[in-house]
């Protein structure tokens, strides 16, 4: 079980992981501008994928997913744009997903992916 301070670094390995396991081409990983962070960045066959990743040890404060308030969501979408206009990449379908991650002791993780979890 990682420190805390390496969760975050985990759950996304783990996340990233998954989603290239299910045809996903990971573009960009952990891209910073004055705004933030954007977690993962993806294509999905004709989608560009922003994607969030929430990583847990435990559901005491909700599912890792949870944590993606109304706040987050805009933030991303800020994000995504900065990242749009710094990158030639181009899709005729932009998808906004959440990935949580459950990292408990002796079990393996636990993924759930949300597709177009917000717009």
């Amino acid at each position: 079980m990682p420190p805390t301070s390496e969760l975050g670094a985990h759950g996304e390995r783990i996340a990233v992981a998954y989603l290239t396991d299910n045809g996903l081409r990971v573009l960009d990983r952990n891209w910073r501008c004055r705004e933030g962070e954007l977690d993962v960045v993806a294509r999905d066959g004709d989608a560009l994928v922003f994607c969030e990743v929430k990583t847990r040890r435990g559901t005491g404060y909700g599912r890792p997913v949870e944590a993606v308030t109304p706040a987050k969501c805009r933030r991303i979408r800020v994000l995504a744009q900065r990242w749009l206009a710094a990158h030639e990449e181009h899709a005729p379908e932009v998808r906004f997903d959440v990935v949580g991650v459950l990292v408990r002791p002796g079990r393996p993780a636990v993924v759930t992916h949300l597709r177009a979890a917000f717009s």
